[in-house]
């Protein structure tokens, strides 16, 4: 009778594999279960064992950084564009990502609270003042909109998709209340 074939432990020639593994099962668990989602969920549905997931990631920062940083990257490319309505499209993925993924809101808020000297809390904003002006040149959204007015919005959407019962919920009243905004926010 054959004996069953073990899976051998690769050591650090598993480590690329682990580490895609575990940010793939991260991005999963902190969108169904949100940031402070336990650690060794994250673990287990990436098919790692707990140690290895905090010899990648010694933190639940480290880890959300390298998880969020995709998006961000996402955000700075959208706002590098020379585009007039590159703040429009940024906008909008903002907030398609504060509705999907709100973990990526409550990892900046831990960001700031834990790390003040990281410059994580200020990609955002320069990302909108890379885009707000030539938006505003163009017509496209009100003169007086200031960046802070911007994040100010998308922290009250924010506390929409924090409230909501359920995703369906969240993204209809996240909806709804921009429908509301969108006279003091579009062009004049």
């Amino acid at each position: 009778m054959p004996t069953p074939s073990r899976t051998s432990n690769r050591g650090p020639a598993a480590a690329p594999e682990n580490r895609r593994a575990i940010l793939d099962a991260a991005r999963r668990v902190f969108a169904d279960r949100g940031y402070h989602a336990p650690l060794s969920a994250i673990a287990q549905s990436a098919g790692v064992g707990q140690g290895v997931l905090y010899r990648h990631f010694p933190s639940r920062l480290d880890l959300a950084f390298a998880v969020f940083e995709e998006h961000l990257a996402e955000l700075e490319a959208i706002a590098a564009l020379p585009d007039d309505d590159a703040f429009l499209r940024l906008w909008s993925r903002v907030v398609e990502l504060t509705v999907e993924e709100s973990a990526f809101v409550e990892m900046f808020l831990d960001a700031r609270r834990t790390l003040p000297e990281t410059d994580i809390g200020e990609r955002l904003p320069a990302s909108v003042a890379a885009t707000l002006p030539r938006a505003q040149a163009a017509g496209l959204v009100n003169a007086r909109l200031t960046v802070a007015d911007v994040i100010l919005v998308q922290r009250m959407v924010y506390g929409v998709v924090a409230t909501s019962l359920d995703a369906g919920q969240a993204k209809e009243s996240v909806h709804r209340a921009l429908a509301l905004l969108r006279p003091l926010l579009g062009p004049e």
